[in-house]
């Protein structure tokens, strides 16, 4: 696992905000297993989100942060989602899914540009 840099914390709560300003209430951060780690998940209208939070500090065309998650890094966090869900007791018809909240910041105008992507 790799150590979360400032830039990663301040992304993250970035996400947070975000998400919450959308009326998603945040269940729990950073969930962590031997084989893989969920950033945020949270719920909205009944429905499980385990958000997968990706950041740049600059814009660079094609190179966009949601393009660093690969079908390799899906499959983990299914299988942590999984585990998230079972270790919380829900239902086996809990409804959930998998979201990628990028975010790309441009320092000049002082700003997040930010792009979510739902049941990837």
């Amino acid at each position: 696992m790799h150590e979360r840099t400032e830039f990663g914390y301040f992304a993250q709560y970035l996400a947070v905000q975000w998400l919450k300003g959308r009326e998603y209430e945040i269940l729990d951060e950073n969930f962590r297993r031997p084989w893989g780690e969920i950033d945020i998940i949270c719920q909205k209208d009944r429905v499980v989100c385990f958000v997968e939070v990706k950041a740049n500090k600059k814009e660079s065309p094609g190179f966009e942060p949601e393009l660093r998650v690969n079908p390799e890094k899906v499959q983990k966090i299914i299988r942590t989602a999984r585990t998230y869900l079972l270790s919380k007791k829900y239902p086996e018809d809990q409804e959930w899914r998998i979201d990628i909240l990028s975010i790309t910041m441009d320092k000049i105008r002082e700003v997040a540009k930010i792009r979510y992507y739902k049941n990837v």
